[in-house]
């Protein structure tokens, strides 16, 4: 079919679709809140650690899969497996379906905050009412649209002519523009003080659990791994062109990535706030109070402000889109395996991920309810994907996928003792925390399956998602799964 023949035309286009998977607004916004939540410099530690200890060896094995099936994870996992197994890969799949729904939703909130910075909308006005004011109208409605209208602009014009050009443009840029954003950062009078908190680690504070914890779910988040994302970037890879080296290149560029974002946050709040606690304020706020309400206001008063805050929100969208690309493209991948036209999906993606995300574009509450539910649904994820290989015997797919002649960097044997060990007791480590904070945090609430941050909603959409990926699975195989 004419899906099956599309493929980057270079090694550069899959190395810059994978960044753009990989660097999204999780590392502009999310990343510096973290890492100052969690000490700044003790922080690094761990998170460079699992850099190669999750999200370099389920990169390696989502590549793999996805190369080796010319499928999306709807089909990937089984066509590696056993049909029987294919329920998994449908899972990861149909999680990042989900994740995709309020992502749109969060790009068009950049979209939004890049036309009143541009248009001085920003300037002198209360950010917490100008952003209530915002989320309560119908305008976070029309800028997901908006989103998703350019989303699925790009990816119906197919993987090269869409995808591939795109991405040629938005990473050079976004990566030109988080430079000059640190670059300024770091000229600012005090900003000394947030390079300090963000690279000197106090060794003794590497004890508690937490930071370590905090690091691997940032890594899980950012660095895309267990998405299904490079799955479907691994069915576009040309037969004799290699990804491990592509796959390593590309998780280091979103750690560095982060950290450049994280030095221009930091530097910018260290040096602009007006008190240790207005400081710690900004840095314990979520994520869309970081960034919608500490961060513009604080630009306001930066010298040049009036010119880096469009800045900072053009880099925001930058990333936002460039990983909403691959997001869509993973959803319409998943609708073209079973027979279905580029043509034909791409309208049919776009109109269903712009219903699905209503909810979330409409209520706040819902947003962050799904933000935490399909957040934690990452982890089974990524522990599926290992299941995959583990299934196939970590040694045969090491040797099989990993070592060809086409590889210029070729993985030894620990990436069997990884995958096989290291991530499963990575996995239960993460949910047990997970859930335990949220059963502390929410008291006797925590059963309440419709609570916003609750055990009992992830239990309830994560086993319903279980539940029906087991139920379709043989009528999914059938269809995605044969070869055509």
């Amino acid at each position: 079919m004419e899906h099956t023949r599309e493929r980057f035309t270079s090694k550069w286009g899959v190395l810059l679709a994978t960044i753009g998977m990989a660097v999204g607004t999780g590392n502009i916004w999310r990343f510096p809140r973290i890492a100052a939540q969690n000490g700044g410099g003790e922080f690094l530690i761990p998170w460079i650690l699992f850099l190669f200890l999750w999200g370099i060896p389920l990169l390696l094995a989502e590549f793999a899969l996805g190369k080796s099936s010319r499928r999306g994870p709807a089909a990937a996992i089984g066509a590696a497996t056993a049909p029987r197994h294919n329920w998994m890969g449908l899972f990861v799949g149909l999680v990042t379906c989900a994740i995709t729904f309020y992502y749109s939703v969060v790009t068009g909130w950049c979209l939004k905050y890049l036309v009143g910075a541009s248009f001085g909308e920003l300037a002198g006005v209360d950010a917490n009412g100008y952003w209530e004011s915002f989320t309560t109208s119908a305008q976070p409605i029309l800028f997901h649209g908006i989103a998703l209208l350019v989303g699925c602009f790009v990816i119906y014009r197919g993987i090269v002519a869409g995808l591939e050009r795109a991405n040629r443009v938005l990473i050079p840029t976004l990566f030109a523009l988080l430079l000059i954003a640190a670059i300024r950062a770091v000229t600012l009078p005090g900003a000394s003080e947030g390079l300090r908190f963000l690279f000197v680690p106090d060794f003794a504070a590497l004890g508690n659990y937490q930071v370590w914890l905090a690091a691997l779910t940032q890594t899980a988040w950012s660095t895309g791994a267990g998405w299904g994302l490079v799955m479907v970037i691994g069915a576009y890879v040309a037969t004799r062109q290699g990804f491990v080296k592509t796959a390593v290149t590309a998780a280091l560029a979103n750690n560095a990535a982060s950290l450049i974002a994280g030095i221009a946050v930091l530097c910018t709040v260290f040096a602009l706030s007006t008190s240790e606690e207005a400081t710690m304020a900004a840095l314990s706020a979520s994520n869309e109070g970081l960034t919608f309400l500490w961060l513009p206001p604080l630009f306001e008063a930066m010298p040049g402000g009036a010119f880096l805050m469009p800045l900072f929100f053009l880099t925001l969208c930058c990333a936002a889109i460039s990983s909403l690309l691959t997001q869509l493209e993973l959803v319409n991948r998943m609708v073209m395996d079973m027979g279905v036209s580029r043509k034909r999906s791409v309208p049919l993606v776009g109109a269903a991920c712009f219903v699905c995300g209503l909810p979330s574009a409409m209520a706040l509450g819902f947003f962050r309810n799904q933000d935490w539910a399909w957040g934690a649904a990452l982890i089974f994820s990524g522990f599926f994907v290992a299941v995959a290989v583990i299934r196939r015997g970590a040694r045969r797919f090491r040797r099989e996928q990993l070592t060809g002649d086409h590889e210029e960097w070729r993985v030894g044997p620990w990436f069997e003792k990884v995958i096989t060990w290291v991530i499963p007791l990575e996995f239960a480590a993460l949910m047990v925390w997970w859930m335990w904070q949220a059963a502390i945090s929410s008291g006797t609430a925590w059963w309440d399956p419709f609570g916003e941050f609750t055990v009992g909603t992830v239990i309830l959409q994560v086993g319903l998602l279980i539940l029906l990926c087991l139920a379709i699975n043989r009528a999914v195989w059938r269809r995605a799964g044969t070869d055509r």
